[in-house]
């Protein structure tokens, strides 16, 4: 695997709410030309994924207060084999919450710590129902992430 991935946007859904705001910050992200954008369920996702990624985008649900097994999954499967090479690199944070999503968030932070990767853009939670303006929010934050990396900023 050779390619570069500009913004690595994993995910995980069950009901596909998490799955649409995911899918709208890679649209979002799409409309920087030169930007690589890909779109990945966490499951999917490997070492090579994350090495090639200069930002990462992870949208989880909250599950009893928590990120989405997946996800955790994702992180169990790549820590040893990566960790030395995200250090420094750009993330950001999508939670589609039933909760307050705090909890989920908490748990993912302390996770990407270990990482040593960089906290770009605030956090953004969706509790209850996903409007529009909720799609609209994930959606600029990926035009946000991607504007960045074209500037060479992240």
């Amino acid at each position: 695997m050779n390619e570069t991935i500009d913004l690595l946007v994993v995910y995980h859904s069950q009901s596909g709410n998490t799955e649409r705001l995911a899918q709208a910050v890679a649209d979002g992200g799409c409309t920087v030309g030169s930007v690589v954008v890909r779109l990945m369920r966490a499951a999917e996702t490997n070492a090579d994924h994350m090495r090639l990624a200069r930002c990462l985008v992870l949208c989880s649900p909250e599950y009893f207060g928590y990120m989405a097994g997946a996800v955790k999954d994702l992180f169990d499967r790549t820590y040893e084999q990566v960790r030395e090479e995200m250090v420094g690199k750009s993330y950001a944070v999508v939670i589609c919450a039933g909760n307050d999503g705090t909890g989920a968030l908490s748990s993912i932070e302390r996770i990407i710590a270990g990482y040593k990767l960089r906290k770009v853009q605030p956090p953004i939670i969706i509790r209850g129902d996903v409007s529009s303006e909720h799609i609209e929010s994930c959606r600029e934050l990926g035009r946000t992430l991607a504007a960045g990396i074209d500037l060479g900023i992240y």
